[in-house]
């Protein structure tokens, strides 16, 4: 294809996934009482606990503007596959057979663990509002008004957050199949990484009892080892088959000639008497 091809191919695949963002918005707009109703639960949980939270809508169109938001952010969501899958068609035509294997597998256990890490950064939220909120002082005349529009930020931030950390594991034995990074080299770093994943759950779920900060950090650092070790497991593999490769191969048998050319015989030259 020339290059005017590879932008109208393209620019189809940008219209796709613009129109499927478009059409799960719509149908995000309708599903906002569902939602709205579900992103109220850490409030419940505080007010449970005895703290005066409430969600305040400042403006006369900022209801309006946050329906617009969550739609929006719905729509991008539910769409999610539907990218993925167009980004997929589009650079698999310039793909080797392996490299398409590495590419699908890549996609194919990224979304559900982004998913998942959505899910864990929801649930995230559900602990960190109430912890933040405690801080507040509970005295007559103090109320807490939280604008709805900042509320749905944070939201969004941590889901983000925790789906791209439950992505990157995914993305290191993406690079390591690609002969980018080994597995042992990873595995150097395992001290820092299991410290990284206490504090980044420290800092996004920063609940008094333990047990939420070990799970959480342990989830984390499981989906690192388990990249490490299908890493490992790769370069072994692949260090046979470049072992066998270099034995089928040897110096000798490469810098021998196994079939002689022999020349065309030339026509038999008239002899010369010896005597002139």
């Amino acid at each position: 294809m020339s290059l005017g091809e590879h932008l109208t191919e393209l620019r189809n695949r940008l219209m796709i996934c613009a129109l499927a963002v478009l059409v799960l918005a719509i149908v995000g707009w309708f599903l906002f009482p569902t939602v709205f109703e579900a992103l109220q639960r850490p409030f419940r949980i505080a007010s449970k606990a005895g703290m005066e939270a409430d969600l305040n809508f400042q403006g006369v169109a900022t209801g309006l503007s946050v329906r617009l938001q969550m739609s929006a952010y719905l729509g991008l969501l539910l769409a999610a596959p539907i990218i993925m899958l167009q980004a997929w068609l589009f650079i698999m035509p310039g793909l080797h057979k392996n490299e398409r294997k590495y590419a699908l597998g890549f996609f194919g256990a990224a979304i559900p663990l982004f998913f998942l890490g959505c899910a864990a950064g929801y649930w995230a939220v559900n602990q960190l509002v109430p912890v933040l909120l405690s801080f507040t002082p509970v005295t007559d005349g103090v109320q807490q008004l939280i604008k709805y529009d900042e509320y749905l930020a944070l939201l969004v931030k941590t889901m983000l957050a925790f789906g791209i950390a439950f992505v990157m594991p995914v993305v290191l034995v993406l690079l390591n199949f690609l002969g980018i990074l080994r597995g042992h080299s990873m595995l150097k770093a395992w001290r820092w990484v299991i410290f990284l994943c206490f504090a980044f759950t420290a800092m996004m779920v920063p609940t008094p009892e333990p047990f939420t900060l070990i799970g959480m950090s342990a989830a984390i650092s499981s989906l690192f080892f388990a990249a490490v070790f299908i890493s490992i497991w790769n370069d072994k593999r692949r260090d046979k088959k470049e072992a066998k490769a270099a034995q089928s191969l040897s110096p000798d048998q490469a810098s021998r000639i196994d079939h002689v050319v022999e020349p065309i015989d030339a026509p038999s030259r008239i002899d010369e008497p010896e005597n002139r």
